[in-house]
């Protein structure tokens, strides 16, 4: 029998203690002593919060992801010793909303010190992986859809080199800096603001995630399609 899911009325501040322990005890010994903070603070209201936002994605692209499980919508914390070295534990918490593994997604992320969301874009080559064929295809209409959205300034670039992320710039304007688009294979947009606690202790989180989600979902179809504006005609005509 599944565990019941609770009601998500959002997450409590008890997560960013149990994440700053975490950086500060890396060890297996310490994590479970500590794991039932771990179910409490991050993994239960996750999941709720999955379920919570799930209608709406289900509505937006039924090929997103949905299930509050991990390697679906959560990513584990613990690494798989056989191919990572150091410390066993990430000290940051993913929840991301995509159609496959490394697909380009929707992201809430948590680490020591603040809580992040943005849109992850993996213009690698690949199966289903569209960003790095259509930039150069429809440089314009990607442009123009900064404008059109109202995006430029909105949200700060870093790209990921040798797995750690690196902050390219914090205000990304489309015009100034496409040639980042261009350059790096994998990046992320993320919100400027950092969120408010106001926001992240209460169910407004799903607001502010659905209101993301919806400025960015113009962009994220030269992600996912290789005919983008068509998919962008159908958000635009249904959203």
């Amino acid at each position: 029998m599944k565990p019941e899911i609770g009601l998500f009325n959002g997450f409590n501040q008890e997560l960013f203690k149990f994440l700053n322990s975490l950086q500060k005890n890396n060890s297996v010994e310490w994590f479970h002593k500590h794991k039932e903070q771990y179910q409490k603070f991050l993994v239960e209201p996750a999941k709720a919060f999955v379920v919570d936002l799930a209608p709406f994605l289900n509505r937006l692209n039924p090929a997103i992801r949905t299930e509050p499980k991990f390697n679906e919508t959560l990513m584990r914390i613990n690494k798989d010793m056989r191919f990572a070295k150091g410390e066993p534990y990430r000290n940051y918490f993913l929840i991301h909303f995509g159609r496959f593994k490394l697909d380009s997604e929707f992201f809430l992320y948590f680490e020591a010190c603040e809580a992040q969301m943005g849109l992850f874009i993996n213009q690698s080559k690949g199966e289903d992986l569209y960003f790095r064929q259509n930039i150069s295809k429809y440089k314009n209409e990607i442009l123009n859809l900064f404008e059109k959205y109202n995006l430029n300034n909105k949200f700060s670039l870093h790209y990921f080199k040798k797995m750690e992320t690196v902050k390219a710039v914090s205000k990304f304007d489309a015009k100034k800096h496409f040639d980042l688009f261009e350059k790096h294979e994998m990046i992320l947009l993320q919100k400027t603001k950092v969120l408010s606690s106001k926001v992240l202790y209460s169910s407004k989180i799903i607001v502010e995630m659905i209101e993301m989600i919806t400025m960015l979902y113009p962009l994220y179809c030269f992600a996912i399609s290789p005919q983008p504006l068509k998919e962008l005609q159908w958000f635009e005509e249904n959203f």
